[in-house]
């Protein structure tokens, strides 16, 4: 099973401690945490929830491509390098993805 709600977000190269590098990270984390359809002004604004009943496979990519364009559209200052996925601790199958940005 994939989860959405705890995606791990890097910023390239070192760390957010500079305003915009912060600012940029506290923006995506919003939005990666947000399913599509629950922001009432703007229901494209989030990551579609319906992905991830897809099989694991095909949810992955699709997950990875939905990264990239919401980040494209909603923070133009950054762009997605790669998504990566790691397992839990369990062997319950759960992954969760780890979303590698660069400041643009």
């Amino acid at each position: 099973m994939l989860s959405t709600e705890n995606a791990v977000i890097e910023i390239l190269p070192g760390s957010a401690n500079d305003t915009p590098a912060a600012e940029v990270y506290r923006n995506l984390q919003v939005l990666y945490a947000t399913r599509a359809g629950e922001q009432a002004l703007d229901r494209e604004f989030g990551i579609d929830g319906t992905i991830i009943d897809c099989p694991q496979e095909n949810a992955q990519v699709l997950l990875a491509a939905e990264y990239v364009r919401k980040t494209e559209q909603y923070e133009p200052r950054a762009r997605v390098v790669r998504v990566e996925w790691t397992a839990g601790k369990s062997q319950d199958g759960n992954m969760t993805p780890k979303v590698v940005i660069e400041l643009v």
